[in-house]
């Protein structure tokens, strides 16, 4: 078998006695002139301990200089738990709209001294992941999507630590906080639109992505919710997110004889309106189309984009929510309700 040497480098003499060693508290303390504990006080951010201005940057321009850190699990042994929140990753394709609500939660938890950290749960599914979780030991553990979670899952979160789960989906889960998604609203919003429109066979994408039914499915259902009764139809259009599928759905268009289309996002959508397009389909003379997120890049669309505009929670509030309780795990979970949902017309409709 070929083999390849490789010459390592030997270490000089004098490395061990040049390489410096972490610096600790206790140099921060000498440096600037004052006790360990105010170094604490300061560093941590303690409020109970008033600290005067010049005494505080003292100790922070010390700890700058000598690249001082506090030891996060050190600190959590004095408090008792950690500051850690946990957000496991989502098993969905992550969108625009989705990352800027995480941005803003991760400015929200740090704001009230949270380190927020994700981990890659691929793979682990239910009480499996929960273990997983758990041997972090974070303070907080919020979960997209409670099907990832079952009730014994948030009592082996809690038995490790956890003083709160908070579940971001469908439904809730005994014994974690929720914030509830009616996903139903969008398909809603979007087919009572295309109806007062005047549209009267309507299709609904439904993308073929793995990890996107928990949005698709009530949205689908909410299009049917909105149009049932009525004289319209609903005809479902499995589409890939790829443009080799969309040319094939365009290609079949004149069979399918239909006269408006909600298109589940608007991602979704300026992938169809391409296509379409493309086989010579008239938007929105001969089919309405509308999306929903409410993205940019639809507006810069021609035809613009008609879009559903969907109000996330805020991430300051879910935030306020994960500091209540940490401060009181004992409190009985709370459930709110949110997304709303608005439609935005544009020429595409």
């Amino acid at each position: 078998m070929p083999y390849v040497m490789v010459q390592i480098p030997k270490t000089p003499a004098h490395s061990s006695s040049t390489a410096r060693s972490v610096p600790t508290s206790a140099d921060v303390a000498r440096l600037a002139g004052v006790s360990r504990a105010t170094v604490s006080y300061v560093l941590n951010n303690t409020s109970a301990v008033r600290i005067s201005e010049p005494t505080r940057r003292r100790v922070q321009e010390a700890a700058e200089e000598l690249g001082y850190v506090p030891h996060a699990a050190a600190r959590s042994l004095r408090a008792g738990h950690s500051r850690m929140v946990l957000m496991p990753a989502p098993s969905f394709p992550v969108g625009p709209l989705y990352s800027q609500f995480i941005s803003e939660l991760q400015w929200a938890l740090g704001r009230l001294d949270y380190t927020v950290v994700q981990y890659g749960s691929v793979g682990l599914h239910g009480d499996e992941a929960a273990r997983a979780w758990a041997e972090l030991r974070p303070v907080a553990v919020l979960v997209p999507g409670a099907g990832h979670l079952s009730p014994q899952g948030v009592t082996v979160l809690k038995r490790s630590g956890a003083r709160a789960v908070v579940t971001l989906g469908a439904e809730s889960v005994d014994g974690a906080h929720a914030l509830l998604m009616d996903h139903e609203t969008v398909g809603h919003c979007a087919a009572g639109h295309l109806f007062d429109r005047g549209r009267r066979r309507i299709g609904a994408v439904a993308p073929r992505e793995n990890g996107l039914e928990s949005f698709a499915l009530p949205r689908l259902e909410g299009v049917r919710r909105a149009l049932r009764g009525t004289d319209a139809t609903v005809t479902e259009l499995p589409l890939a997110y790829e443009e080799e599928s969309a040319a094939r759905l365009a290609a079949r268009w004149p069979a399918l004889d239909l006269d408006a289309v909600f298109a589940y996002n608007d991602e979704y959508a300026m992938l169809l309106m391409r296509a379409l397009q493309d086989a010579g389909v008239r938007i929105p003379e001969d089919v309405a189309l509308i999306g929903a997120d409410d993205l940019m890049l639809g507006r810069l669309l021609r035809p613009r984009l008609s879009t559903v505009h969907i109000e996330l929670p805020s991430g300051r509030d879910l935030a306020e929510l994960v500091d209540r309780a940490v401060r009181d795990p004992g409190a009985a979970p709370e459930t709110h309700k949110v997304l709303g949902a608005t439609v935005i017309h544009r020429d595409s409709s």
